[in-house]
C-alpha cells in the first residue's frame, strides 16, 4: 500500500495512531524500503507515546506530528481519564525532537522532516494552551511549528 501511495503521487506516508501496532510497521517498512520506498514518514499521534516505544522509532520516522492536549493533571484526568498526560506528552514532545529536530519545509511547501505539534484549543483555558506554548518555546525550541485548532 505505502508503495502504492508513493506511485500516485502522495507528499508522505502518515501514520495515525499507530503506537500498537509498531511491530508490524517496521515490518512493512523494511519491505517497501526494500523495494524503494523513500516518502518521508509520519507519526501521527494523541502525544500519549512513551519514549521507550520512541526510541524504536528513532531513524525511522521523519515527522512526528502529536497532540498536545493538556497541561494540567486534574485537565487531563477529568477529560480524558489520563491522569500523567501532561508529563508522559512533555517528555514524548522532547524525544521527538532530540529526534527529528525543527520542521523542514522543502521549497514546495512540503514537510520533510520534522516536528509539527497540534493543540485544540477548549474553552475556558481547559487545554492550558499558554503552558503548551510556554514549554515549547522554553523547553523545546523557539522554531517548533504549532498547530493551533479551535
Amino acid at each position: 500500500m505505502m508503495l502504492s501511495l508513493q506511485a500516485k503521487g502522495c507528499h508522505n506516508i502518515n501514520l495515525v495512531s499507530p503506537t500498537h501496532v509498531i511491530p508490524y510497521i517496521l515490518d512493512a517498512l523494511e519491505l517497501a524500503v526494500g523495494k524503494g520506498l523513500y516518502l518521508p514518514l509520519v507519526y501521527n499521534s494523541g502525544g500519549y507515546d512513551s519514549v521507550e516505544t520512541l526510541r524504536l522509532l528513532d531513524g525511522i520516522v521523519d515527522i512526528y506530528m502529536p497532540d498536545m492536549k493538556y497541561s494540567d493533571e486534574k485537565i487531563a484526568e477529568e477529560l480524558s481519564g489520563i491522569k500523567d498526560y501532561p508529563k508522559v506528552n512533555k517528555a514524548a514532545i522532547k524525544e521527538m525532537h532530540r529526534q527529528v529536530g525543527d520542521l523542514q519545509i522543502d521549497e514546495q511547501g512540503v514537510a520533510q522532516r520534522g516536528l509539527l505539534v497540534r493543540h485544540l484549543v477548549l474553552p475556558n483555558r481547559l487545554a492550558g494552551t499558554q503552558e503548551v506554548v510556554r514549554f515549547l518555546a522554553q523547553e523545546v525550541s523557539t522554531n517548533t511549528y504549532l498547530n493551533i485548532m479551535a
